[in-house]
């Protein structure tokens, strides 16, 4: 069994730079390091792993702006090769890209894998550049749809609310990406939200995490077909690591905790949610919110 998953240690983490290096780069005598960019840190990093625990394939995805993203480092093993693996480790990244709010996505494809790419529907585009004198690259570009969830009108709603009532948020264009009532995904534009250091605002991340921990409890108000007035009674935010490009924001039905039926007898609702952001598969930030939901009438 041939799993996709992100490097879970710094050890698998090493054997897939490893894995990079030797298929990518040691061929055309690259020194180690050649392997990685300036993107590593926001990236979203996949590897293949069989059941021995052995990395047989790797491939990440960085986000260029706030709906586009590009697939670099794609890499299998020969030995592993036709046999289905890289349309496994691509369908991967696409599903990944689409939850976080990807429209298009785009990559360099070497030419022997130009007709590999077209068979997963990506289009030719054209001449991209030579790696190394010699190795030829075409640009190749795909549209893909936001994953299936039949609550998008609700999440659009509460989307609404937030820019019509909150003009910072329409601002930072905070969007609700993902909600299938056991997990709350949204992002932001990230220009709008950088600081002197190129990286993102301090107070552009509390707001993101606030809005979508009170984004999760309006949700279950609205799952429970209740209404009233959400009021944050204390946010903590612990920063951990700068965000240089795309931040996601993330809650679910494991980190919050809270009960709506209070309401029904004219009493307070209480809420306490966690949210955590990230660059790429980093956690960059934990926020935990308190929220109290006053009975409206």
């Amino acid at each position: 069994m041939i799993n996709c998953i992100t490097p879970r240690n710094k050890a698998e983490l090493a054997q897939y730079y490893q894995l990079r290096w030797e298929i990518l780069r040691a061929p055309w005598q690259q020194a180690k390091g050649s392997e990685r960019d300036e993107y590593e840190s926001q990236a979203l990093h996949r590897i293949l792993i069989n059941g021995e625990g052995n990395i047989i394939g790797v491939g990440r995805l960085h986000f260029t702006d706030q709906t586009h993203a590009q697939i670099r480092f794609m890499a299998i093993k020969d030995e592993y090769q036709g046999q289905g693996l890289g349309k496994q480790l691509v369908d991967a990244l696409e599903q990944q890209a689409a939850k976080l709010g990807a429209k298009v996505l785009s990559l360099n494809a070497r030419k022997e894998a130009v007709m590999f790419y077209q068979h997963l529907g990506y289009q030719l585009l054209g001449f991209s550049h030579l790696l190394y004198d010699e190795i030829e690259h075409f640009s190749m570009t795909k549209t893909i749809e936001a994953p299936p969830f039949h609550l998008k009108s609700i999440s659009q709603d509460l989307q609404d609310t937030w820019h019509k009532t909150i003009p910072l948020s329409k601002a930072m264009n905070i969007a609700i990406v993902y909600y299938d009532e056991t997990q709350l995904v949204t992002h932001c534009e990230p220009q709008f939200n950088k600081n002197l250091h190129n990286t993102m605002f301090a107070g552009s991340i509390y707001t993101l995490a606030t809005l979508t921990a009170w984004g999760w409890v309006y949700l279950q108000l609205q799952k429970a077909k209740l209404a009233g007035d959400i009021v944050l009674a204390d946010g903590q935010i612990k920063y951990i690591a700068p965000i240089k490009g795309v931040a996601s924001a993330m809650t679910n039905i494991d980190l919050a905790v809270g009960d709506a039926s209070e309401l029904t007898q004219n009493k307070k609702a209480r809420f306490t949610v966690e949210v955590n952001v990230y660059s790429g598969d980093l956690c960059a930030a934990r926020f935990i919110g308190k929220y109290v939901v006053l009975p409206k009438g």
